[in-house]
């Protein structure tokens, strides 16, 4: 089910290839999520002949990497993701993170930003901007406390919820990404020369459009909002209207991108 052709690596998962797209898409999930919450996202956008190659980040402590710990600092984690996306930069690259995977997106722009490969763009879904004060402490329930709140949102598959052995299972992945997002505090700084879409369910109820459109802060290029039906996670249910919105926009921001594209041999590490 998963190609990844010439490259190895921990980190990403590449379910459709797309070798000649004029783009790469990193994925990255939310929290508790795992690499295959985008399969639906990475079919759909093969079917629909979508010029990206959508590969998507894998976290440790699920899945095939149910053996690692998780990290519980979101800035670490994305250091290791901006580190292991060189070797997928012989193309433009943008970034799509729906939830904690926006604002872990957001931070690997900014290290991908430094290193002088600037993305195309980053689209940030069902996420407060990260300047946003966090006092959810989600991360230091118990168990039972922990599993209420993701039922809340329906943040895990149903059939998850029907399983308790399977559920505790997951649940030490989960906690870690709670305490990595909840712990976050937005450093001040340069911010992003790209251009933001932010993506937002209209009955999220963990977002509200001031939160979502407090993103235009975080970019000194275009910042739009748009609102969809739906709750915290309308991406599934909306996925052809989101397909739409993001083959738009990677054409928009294919045609604004000036600087070239850093070749992987000259790949720039960081201090």
């Amino acid at each position: 089910m998963t190609a990844l052709n010439e490259k190895s690596s921990r980190w990403i998962r590449r379910f459709h290839a797309a070798d000649d797209a004029a783009v790469r898409l990193v994925c990255l999930p939310h929290a508790g999520g795992s690499a295959t919450a985008y399969f639906p996202f990475s079919r759909a956008a093969a079917a629909a002949g979508l010029d990206a190659d959508v590969i998507a980040v894998q976290y440790p402590g699920r899945q095939d990497r149910r053996g690692e710990r998780c990290f519980e600092a979101l800035d670490a984690m994305a250091e290791v993701i901006t580190d292991d996306l060189g070797q997928w930069f012989d193309r433009p690259v943008a970034l799509f993170g729906h939830s904690m995977g926006a604002t872990l997106g957001y931070e690997v722009a900014r290290r991908l930003q430094a290193r002088g490969a600037r993305p195309l763009g980053l689209f940030a879904s069902a996420c407060p901007a990260p300047s946003v004060p966090r006092t959810e402490y989600v991360h230091q329930f118990d168990d039972d406390g922990l599993i209420a709140a993701l039922k809340e949102i329906s943040g895990t598959d149903s059939a998850v919820f029907g399983d308790d052995e399977l559920l505790r299972m997951v649940l030490p992945a989960v906690r870690g990404d709670y305490t990595a997002v909840e712990t976050y505090r937005h450093e001040s700084g340069r911010e992003l020369d790209c251009p933001i879409h932010v993506l937002l369910g209209a009955d999220d109820p963990v977002v509200d459009r001031a939160e979502a459109g407090a993103w235009r802060a975080h970019t000194t290029s275009d910042c739009a909002v748009e609102v969809l039906d739906g709750g915290h996670f309308y991406l599934n249910a909306r996925l052809d209207g989101v397909l739409t919105t993001v083959a738009a926009r990677l054409r928009d921001w294919r045609e604004e991108a000036l600087a070239p594209v850093t070749p992987e041999h000259e790949w720039p590490r960081g201090e």
